[in-house]
């Protein structure tokens, strides 16, 4: 058995993010469906990527667009019914592909029936499943808890005259990991989905769970800046990361441990690095994958992303396998932060770095934000915080597959707006070897193609003015990669063969590399 072979596919295989609302509707309403993605796996297959993670689709008031979840062994009907998953899942597994679920354990929909029992009574024997806390004498929230989406994290219910907690919107109350029943009905809601064919979990806002509520108030941060919103004045100092949260952590690893292979779980982990290394466990024996987002908070300059791997890859522990992200439906996408030019820089920098990579819906065609008119905005975050570029619709604009109407995601009205603009759309990218389309089919070709890119050591990260170098090396292969972050043009730092230039004319002179260009080379 070769050492391909012998790995999980994880540590092969490149994620791709599907926002279901997003990505094909089948049914005309103009929101995407499960079986829109059904229609659509041969693209991802054309692609080359290995594994589809899919944002929520459970039962929901769509609040939080499916992140207020009010069932969690069920699908929404605007998504589609359990018979349509288990089509997608075996339309997926025949392919070859991983479907991977969004798991939302830190909070329900207030909608759900256990908190709909829990707020009934404080006699109700759900009570304990959410946080609950009395009023200060005055009256007031049980502490200074800012939640997510701005305002406090407690609301008053009437009916018992006691606070639940949220961190996120008021009508999604946080539920009590404390509690041992709790974790019990979480751990089996895993397993509903784990015998229903799912591979693994993308695990939402984990460093939210199991806060600490009665231990005060959080620390004011002073380095705060106001366009970051209002939750971020205060540390998460004892909401975020708390002791009970790493123990969930090795709890659900077990859950996953209880099937062959193993199942994986990644876990949604805004912190510091140090922070974020302690979910994979003393032993390996937490998340497989917690989630870095370095790239997507990264300032876009050659010493700085030197710095960023640097460090990753000196914290990760001994034997732990990295992973990277470029964008996700909360952050605003690559294209739109780093520009177009760059964008194609940052697809060999996510594709060409130790570790699993995951890729954004649509940041496979370059798409940018959408300018969202005020009177079409849908984002709760955005509603709660108007006009300080909070909103995350812009980033989550349904695709376009054809030129024409609505770009062949809807026979109806999309739900949001779409971006149309020429060459934009799938079908006018494919088979242009200048597209961004392409430039990602040849990246992941390659992912697959060379050992080095997959499993090889990461060497040799150097900053040298604008140009970020590194290399991958497996046995006698060695493969170098130079990235152009200036729209200047900059000495080629090594020979070699060109296997990719992200220049949509192709490489320049074989001694520089021209204005924004990255390359991959073979060494000689």
């Amino acid at each position: 058995m070769s050492d391909t072979q012998a790995r999980p596919w994880w540590h092969t295989g490149t994620i791709y993010q599907i926002y279901p609302r997003s990505f094909m509707d089948s049914n005309g309403d103009g929101i995407g469906d499960l079986a829109g993605i059904e229609s659509k796996l041969d693209y991802l297959c054309e692609l080359g990527i290995k594994a589809l993670w899919i944002s929520p689709f459970s039962p929901s008031p769509m609040k939080d667009f499916g992140y207020d979840v009010a069932d969690y062994c069920d699908v929404d009907p605007i998504f589609g019914d359990l018979n349509a998953f288990a089509r997608l899942a075996d339309a997926a597994h025949a392919r070859g592909l991983k479907i991977l679920m969004d798991f939302v354990p830190s909070h329900t929909s207030d909608q759900h029936a256990w908190f709909r029992d829990s707020r009934s009574t404080t006699m109700s024997e759900k009570r304990d499943w959410y946080v609950w806390r009395d009023p200060k004498p005055d009256g007031s929230p049980p502490n200074n808890w800012i939640s997510e989406f701005a305002g406090p994290a407690w609301t008053l219910d009437p009916t018992t005259g006691q606070y639940y907690l949220h961190i996120f919107l008021t009508e999604q109350p946080a539920l009590n990991w404390h509690n041992p029943e709790v974790r019990a009905a979480m751990y089996d809601v895993m397993r509903f989905w784990f015998d229903r064919g799912v591979d693994g979990f993308r695990i939402d806002a984990f460093e939210n769970l199991a806060p600490e509520p009665d231990r005060g108030d959080n620390l004011p941060n002073l380095e705060w800046d106001p366009k970051t919103g209002p939750a971020r004045s205060l540390h998460g100092t004892y909401s975020k990361h708390q002791p009970q949260a790493y123990d969930v952590a090795l709890d659900m690893r077990r859950v996953a441990e209880e099937y062959s292979p193993s199942r994986l779980l990644i876990g949604e982990i805004y912190g510091s690095i140090d922070q974020v290394m302690g979910y994979y466990g003393t032993h390996h024996d937490g998340f497989q994958l917690p989630f870095n987002f370095q790239l997507i908070e990264a300032p876009w300059t050659a010493p700085a992303l030197a710095a960023i791997i640097a460090e990753y890859e000196s914290k990760l522990p001994e034997g732990a396998w990295p992973n990277w992200v470029l964008g996700n439906h909360d952050r605003s996408r690559i294209a739109s932060r780093v520009g177009a030019a760059q964008a194609r820089n940052a697809a060999m920098l996510l594709l060409t770095l130790r570790g699993t990579p995951t890729i954004y819906q649509g940041d496979e065609l370059g798409m940018e934000n959408v300018t969202i008119p005020p009177d079409q905005v849908k984002d709760p975050w955005e509603v709660n915080v108007p006009g300080q570029g909070l909103g995350r619709d812009p980033v989550r604009t349904p695709l376009a597959w054809e030129t024409g109407e609505n770009g062949g995601f809807t026979t109806g009205t999309p739900w949001l707006p779409m971006d149309l603009s020429p060459g934009i759309s799938v079908a006018e990218q494919t088979g242009d070897a200048a597209s961004m389309l392409e430039l990602h089919r040849l990246l992941l070709a390659q992912h697959v193609a060379h050992p080095a890119l997959t499993l090889g050591d990461l060497v040799d990260v150097t900053a040298t003015g604008p140009v970020l170098s590194y290399a991958r090396v497996h046995g006698d292969t060695r493969l170098d990669i130079a990235l152009n972050l200036s729209d200047a043009p900059q000495p080629m730092p090594f020979g070699g063969t060109c296997l990719i230039s992200t220049r949509p004319a192709g490489p320049g002179a074989p001694d520089t590399l021209a204005p924004n260009e990255g390359r991959l080379m073979q060494a000689p």
